[in-house]
């Protein structure tokens, strides 16, 4: 099994009709993807490399019938494409965009969870999921990820998440979903939110989490880790070296007032049980012992 994503899920590109989109939309088709329609308002009825587009979320799903999106729109038009998806009945929205403003995504987080609790937001400003072999849906590259092994992997860092997955490839580890939910400080899917959906899938047996400074996501992961999950786990933070008040890559990751340091998202970590590793290579390492010891 894998999480939110499998091979039978059809997915519609918001934003397909742009060169980014077009661009990873047709990489995630040539994956494997069920990339089935795109959207733009003024674009209906014609095709972008043999996928049609529709003016609206909701004709496209009519037509196909897509139950996830993947949002490739310009910070300014997210709220209103995530709104279209909900409204249109997608069980799954991707957003990608970064530079979204903070007061959007609490209004469609808290819009999403009010009125659309059936709609699964990830994102804004995260690099996707992958369920390998499966299918992929955002921008994390499908060579770098083996398929048909025990890990989940979590991460709020993009670009380590990309790492993650290379680390466990290079030790013949297959994963079975990679979730990058993105460092925004109101991300639609949160770590927990993942740790719950890996703790009930049968088939991951480990799951890796990667950190970074700011906030207190990792607190409280570590306190539903030592109440909730059983499967072992292993964890990187990222920004061991940030110093206080200085923001690290986007706006999520920052340290105030000694909240949100490295250190003591570890700490609470491996006070819930967790292997962390002091880099991503030795959060791999650990993670390659957890796997021999299943």
């Amino acid at each position: 099994m894998s999480i939110f994503l499998d091979e039978n899920t059809k997915v519609i590109y918001q934003g397909l009709t742009g060169s980014t989109g077009r661009y990873y939309g047709g990489l995630n088709k040539a994956y494997g993807t069920q990339v089935v329609a795109g959207t733009h308002p003024k674009k209906a009825g014609t095709e972008v490399d043999g996928v049609p587009i529709f003016a609206t979320v909701k004709e496209a799903a009519e037509a196909t019938g897509a139950t996830a999106t993947c949002i490739f729109i310009p910070a300014p038009g997210v709220k209103g494409a995530v709104l279209e998806a909900a409204e249109a009945g997608m069980e799954l929205v991707v957003c990608i965009t970064e530079g979204v403003p903070a007061h959007d995504e609490a209004y469609f987080y808290n819009k999403l969870k009010n009125d659309y609790p059936g709609t699964r937001l990830l994102g804004p400003n995260c690099p996707g999921l992958i369920s390998p072999g499966k299918a992929n849906v955002g921008i994390t590259a499908g060579h770098i990820a083996k398929a048909g092994g025990p890990v989940g992997i979590v991460s709020r860092s993009g670009t380590l998440t990309y790492q993650a997955l290379y680390e466990l490839q290079q030790k013949d580890i297959g994963v079975t979903t990679c979730v990058g939910i993105g460092g925004d400080p109101v991300p639609g899917t949160n770590f927990i939110d993942c740790l719950a959906a890996f703790e009930a899938d049968p088939d991951t047996k480990a799951i890796m989490m990667i950190g970074e400074i700011g906030g207190s996501a990792e607190e409280e992961a570590a306190e539903f880790i030592k109440a909730n999950v059983t499967k072992p786990v292993s964890s990187y933070v990222a920004g061991v070296t940030a110093p206080p008040g200085k923001k690290m890559g986007h706006a999520g990751a920052i340290v105030s007032g000694g909240m949100g340091t490295a250190k003591a998202k570890m700490e609470a970590l491996e006070d819930a049980g967790v292997k962390v590793g002091l880099n991503p290579t030795e959060a791999g390492e650990l993670m390659a012992e957890i796997v021999a010891g299943l």
